[in-house]
């Protein structure tokens, strides 16, 4: 089963530490591809650069910046392949980021939409 890990930190935390986090996660990710787990994911640009956009009653609203003020932004994002929730929580918890923030694990939904998207990518 595929589960997504949405990786929050406090952007403030990963000044001048980019190196040694990209070390960090780099180590991570090897472990993780030899263990055939990590599938696929990327990092996100700062949450200052964040656009948001709505659609209602046809009319549409942008709006600068991440959706809410918080301590913590929405940095980055794995999709893992794992047999189980507990394999999937095992593997989120040595994600680095994980010691400086949080990690939400979440079943991806297996949508029969976006599969066959993906296979027209994979062509």
């Amino acid at each position: 089963m595929q589960y997504v890990a949405l990786i929050y930190y406090p952007e403030s935390e990963h000044e001048g530490l980019q190196e040694q986090i990209w070390e960090e996660y780099n180590a991570f990710l090897d472990d993780e591809r030899t263990r055939k787990v990590f599938r696929g994911g990327d990092a996100l640009g700062s949450s200052a650069l964040a656009t948001r956009l709505r659609m209602r009653d046809g009319r549409k609203s942008i709006l600068d910046g991440p959706f809410a003020e918080t301590k913590e932004q929405l940095g980055g994002f794995m999709i893992l392949d794992c047999d189980d929730l507990d394999e999937a929580l095992e593997v989120a918890s040595r994600i680095p980021d994980a010691a400086r923030g949080t990690v939400e694990v979440r079943p991806l939904a297996q949508h029969p939409a976006c599969h066959n998207v993906e296979a027209e990518w994979r062509q």
